[in-house]
C-alpha cells in the first residue's frame, strides 16, 4: 500500500480528502469566529447578501475599501447556500487548501513523480503552517493557489517549447483572480517567480511566446470590471479621497514602505520571519536542508533540460524564495509566507520521494536517519517541555478565568499570533488535556519515525509523522477553544441576543473590530464609543458613514436615556462612573471584557 502512494490517482486523492478532513475539518466549526479580522471578514461577506452590493465591500455598514473582493465573495457565497454559520463562512478559505493539495498532487505527477506529488500534499496538509493561517479569515492560502495554478501552467507551456494559447489565457484569468484575491502581489508574484526563473534558464524568449497581447486582454477582462466599477462608485468625496487613492496608494505602496495610515500592524524581525519557516512545517522542515539541496540555480544547456526534474525543482524553489526576497525589505506579519509554502512542500515531498527509493545505506538514506535524529531530539525536548507543564500545573480553581492568569503584552497584539506571548506558567493549567497530547504525540512519533527509518521503512515513517501531527493539529484545536473568551465575542452576543429587542443599543467601547464577532452573530449594528480608528477609519469620511461613532457626552445621554443600552468594555471601573446617569447591571462577564446594561 505504502510503495503505491500516488501511483493511483483515484485513491490517492481520496486519501487526501480524509486527511483533510480530519485536519481542517473540525475547525470548520470550532471555536466560533474571533474577533478582528476573522468575524470582521465573515461580516462584510454577509453584507454583501444584506445589501445586495457586490462591488463596495462594508463593515458594520462602513465603507471598507482596503480589501480585494474575492475571499469576501466566497463568503458570501457560503452563507447564500448554507444559512449564516462560522462554518458556512469559513467554507471556502478551506476548500482551497483542499483544492492547493490537489494541486500539489497534480504539480508533482506532471513534473516531478506521482509519489512527489503525493507526499508534497501530504506535508502540505499534515503541518501547522497552513492550519494556523487559515485559522482567521484571511486569504494568503488561497493566493498560494492560484499561483500554483499559474506556474502549473507555465512550465507545462515552457516544456513544450511553445505554449498554447488556452494556456497563456489560462495563466492571465488566474493571475487576474489573484489581484481579486490580494490585489497587486497577486501580479508580483506570479510574474517575478516566472521571469526570474526565465533569466536562469537563459531563456527570456520564451516570455514573446507567451500570446502577452491576447493575455493581458484576458487579465483585464477578468481584473477590471470589479476595480473599476470600485472607482466609479467610491469617488472622493467628504474628506475621502475615494477608492483608487486608499486602495492602491495606501493600503499597496505606503504599506509596503511601512508608512500606510492608520497604524494597524506590526512587522515581524526578518531573521524570525525566516526562522519561522522550520515552525511552520515541522515536523518537516528536519528534511528542508537536504530538499533544498537538490536545487540547481543554473540550468544546463541541452535539449532534455525542458522536461527535467531540475528544472520543476527550480521553479518550485523560486515559488517561496521570490516571496521571501519581496518581503524582506517591507513590513511583514507571520502569515507572509504562507503564498510560498506550496513550494517547500513540493521540494520536501520530492525529496522524500527519492530517500524512499534508495537503498538503506546510500547517501540519501543516511541523511534521512540523520533528519530523524534530530527530530527525535527537538520531539523529546517537546515532550519534556509539555510534560514537565502537565506535572507541575494543577487544575485551575473553579471561578478563574485563563484572562486572570495571563500576562498582558497590547503591544503585541497587531501580530497575528500576538496573544500567544501573553501565556504564562500559570495559564498552562488551562491546557493540560492539549499538552499531554502534544507530549505523547512528539514523543512517539519521531520515536517511530527514527525507528522505522533505521530500518529502511521511509514511508511507513511518513506516516507516523502525519499521524503525530493529526493528534498535535488536534491539541492545538482544543487549545484555540480554551483560548476562545479572549479572543472572541460570541458569548456576549449569545447573552444579548436573549432580551435584544427592536431599537435596542449595542455600543463597543474602543476599536469596533475587538467585538466584531458580536455583530456577525447578533446582526446588529454595533455603536463606537471613543473608536472612530483603524479598520472603519477611512470609510467614517464618507459623508453616507451611519452616525456610529460616539464620543463620553453622547453616551452618557444615552445610557440614561429611555432605550435599553448593552455596553461591552474593557474596563470594569466604567460600570461605577454610570451609575451616576442610570442603573447599572451587570450581564456577563467573559475574558476580562464586561457587558453592562442600564435595564434589568
Amino acid at each position: 500500500m505504502f510503495r503505491s502512494a500516488g501511483q493511483r490517482i483515484g485513491s490517492s486523492l481520496a486519501i487526501l480528502f480524509l486527511l483533510w478532513l480530519v485536519v481542517y475539518g473540525p475547525g470548520l466549526f470550532t471555536p466560533p469566529l474571533q474577533d478582528d479580522v476573522d468575524a470582521s471578514h465573515a461580516d462584510a461577506g454577509r453584507d454583501i447578501l444584506v445589501r445586495h452590493d457586490w462591488v463596495t465591500l462594508y463593515e458594520n455598514d462602513v465603507r471598507y475599501l482596503e480589501k480585494a473582493p474575492l475571499p469576501y465573495w466566497g463568503v458570501a457565497l457560503g452563507i447564500k447556500l448554507f444559512g449564516t454559520e462560522a462554518w458556512s463562512a469559513r467554507l471556502s478559505l478551506h476548500l482551497s487548501v483542499l483544492l492547493l493539495a490537489f494541486l500539489l498532487y497534480f504539480f508533482g505527477r506532471r513534473f516531478l513523480t506521482p509519489e512527489s506529488g503525493f507526499w508534497a500534499a501530504v506535508v502540505f496538509l499534515a503541518t501547522i503552517g497552513p492550519y494556523l493561517f487559515t485559522r482567521i479569515m484571511i486569504p494568503d492560502v488561497t493566493v498560494g493557489l492560484w499561483i500554483g495554478i499559474a506556474l502549473y501552467l507555465f512550465l507545462d507551456g515552457w516544456q513544450s517549447g511553445r505554449p498554447s494559447l488556452l494556456s497563456c489565457w489560462g495563466i492571465a484569468a488566474v493571475i487576474a483572480l489573484n489581484v481579486l484575491t490580494k490585489s497587486l502581489i497577486g501580479i508580483v508574484f506570479p510574474c517575478g517567480i516566472i521571469f526570474i526563473f526565465l533569466l536562469l534558464a537563459r531563456d527570456l524568449r520564451h516570455i514573446l511566446k507567451m500570446h502577452l497581447i491576447s493575455s493581458t486582454l484576458v487579465f483585464l477582462l477578468v481584473a477590471a470590471p470589479w476595480h473599476i466599477l470600485a472607482a466609479l462608485r467610491n469617488p472622493p468625496a467628504g474628506q475621502a479621497k475615494g477608492f483608487l487613492w486608499f486602495y492602491f496608494v495606501n493600503e499597496q505602496f505606503l504599506r509596503y514602505l511601512g508608512k500606510r495610515y492608520p497604524v494597524d500592524y506590526d512587522t515581524v524581525p526578518i531573521l524570525l520571519f525566516y526562522g519561522l519557516i522550520l515552525i511552520w512545517f515541522l515536523p518537516w522542515s528536519s528534511f528542508l536542508p537536504q530538499a533544498l539541496a537538490q536545487v540547481r540555480l543554473r540550468l544546463p544547456r541541452n535539449a532534455g533540460v525542458r522536461r527535467s526534474p531540475e528544472a520543476a525543482l527550480l521553479l518550485c524553489f523560486l515559488w517561496p524564495a521570490v516571496i521571501l526576497l519581496f518581503f524582506s525589505f517591507s513590513t511583514r506579519q507571520e502569515y507572509y509566507l504562507a503564498p510560498g509554502l506550496p513550494g517547500f512542500a513540493l521540494l520536501i515531498g520530492h525529496w522524500m520521494t527519492r530517500e524512499a527509493e534508495s537503498p538503506i545505506g546510500s547517501p540519501l538514506a543516511r541523511a534521512g536517519r540523520r533528519s530523524a535524529s534530530v527530530l527525535l531530539v527537538v520531539g523529546l525536548l517537546i515532550t519534556a517541555i509539555a510534560g514537565a507543564l502537565v506535572l507541575t500545573t494543577h487544575a485551575p480553581q473553579p471561578g478563574t478565568e485563563l484572562y486572570d492568569l495571563l500576562s498582558k503584552n497590547p503591544q503585541d497584539y497587531a501580530l497575528s499570533l500576538g496573544h500567544m506571548l501573553d501565556l504564562t506558567g500559570s495559564a498552562m493549567s488551562f491546557f493540560r488535556g492539549p499538552l499531554l497530547g502534544t507530549a505523547l504525540a512528539f514523543f512517539l512519533g519521531p520515536l517511530l519515525n527514527w525507528l522505522l527509518r533505521r530500518r529502511g521503512q521511509v514511508r511507513t515513517a511518513n506516516w507516523a509523522l502525519a499521524a503525530m501531527m493529526i493528534v498535535f493539529v488536534e491539541c492545538v484545536h482544543i487549545s484555540l477553544g480554551v483560548f476562545y473568551p479572549i479572543l472572541g465575542s460570541k458569548q456576549f452576543a449569545v447573552a444579548i441576543q436573549k432580551d435584544l429587542k427592536p431599537g435596542e443599543h449595542i455600543i463597543y467601547d474602543g476599536e469596533y473590530a475587538n467585538a466584531s464577532s458580536v455583530r456577525f452573530y447578533t446582526g446588529q449594528q454595533i455603536l463606537v464609543l471613543n473608536g472612530r480608528i483603524n479598520g472603519l477609519w477611512y470609510g467614517s469620511l464618507f459623508p453616507d458613514c451611519p452616525d456610529i461613532f460616539l464620543d463620553d457626552t453622547r453616551f452618557d445621554k444615552m445610557w440614561a436615556g429611555q432605550d435599553r443600552v448593552y455596553f461591552i468594555t474593557h474596563d470594569s471601573k466604567k460600570g461605577e462612573s454610570l451609575a451616576a446617569y442610570a442603573p447599572v447591571y451587570l450581564l456577563t462577564k467573559a475574558g476580562g471584557r464586561y457587558v453592562f446594561t442600564n435595564r434589568p
